[in-house]
């Protein structure tokens, strides 16, 4: 057994995920990742039960583990009980851990979630929040987006949020207190260690290449090889 395999033997989620596949590939039919991207479900359970670290570190590197949605939808058909979703997850905490993410274009773009929607969690309270996010970057949104944050004050109440405010509703301003508690369950549960790490292999890869630069290009990048 070596290191990887004992990495993953450490994560009680891996423990409860994988019980004796027999890559009958249930979750690769099951699965709507599969049906769009280069992944499948069985072939990682596969990899990682014969225990051959130098095929879980290629597994670890590539782009592979970031295709899954997490949808779950593997955990509802396996006939062993088997979640090859939390195997996932648990595969890109090691990557993420070992700074591997970086090796794949995927894997580079965690640089962005931990921003986006880890550094709104934070700052706001929200996982996403319109105030935080870019129209420019977005332009899938066409010109939706930036209209309804140009008009958000207007808007907003029509659909029972409370921008802003104070109470209940939607995008209602998150009091500091609150603010802490959320800051203090990252700390406890190592979150905010992960965002160092994520933060510090990704200024390895960037270089010197300017910070603004390196996250534009890894927002955008797609070397058009995802998809099956």
């Amino acid at each position: 057994m070596g290191n990887l395999t004992t990495l993953l033997l450490q994560d009680v989620r891996f423990r409860e995920a994988l019980n004796a596949c027999m890559n009958c590939g249930v979750c690769t039919a099951i699965c709507p990742s599969a049906e769009f991207y280069n992944y499948d479900p069985r072939k990682i359970c596969d990899i990682v039960q014969r225990e051959e670290d130098v095929e879980i570190e290629k597994l670890l590197r590539s782009e592979t583990i970031w295709y899954c949605g997490e949808c779950m939808s593997c955990a509802t058909r396996c006939p062993r009980g088997n979640t090859p979703g939390l195997v996932i997850i648990v595969l890109r905490k090691i990557a993420q851990q070992l700074g591997y993410f970086v090796d794949s274009e995927k894997g580079r773009q965690q640089l962005i979630l931990k921003q986006v929607i880890g550094g709104c969690i934070l700052k706001r309270g929200y996982c996403v929040h319109p105030d935080m996010v870019i129209p420019e970057l977005h332009p899938e949104q066409g010109p939706i987006w930036k209209w309804y944050r140009d008009n958000i004050k207007d808007i907003a109440p029509k659909f029972g949020a409370n921008y802003k405010g104070n109470g209940p509703g939607a995008l209602r301003h998150i009091a500091e207190k609150n603010l802490k508690e959320i800051r203090a369950i990252f700390e406890a549960t190592n979150a905010i260690d992960f965002h160092h790490i994520i933060d510090r292999f990704s200024d390895e890869k960037r270089g010197t290449t300017p910070k603004d630069i390196y996250l534009k290009n890894i927002y955008t990048a797609n070397n058009n090889t995802h998809n099956r």
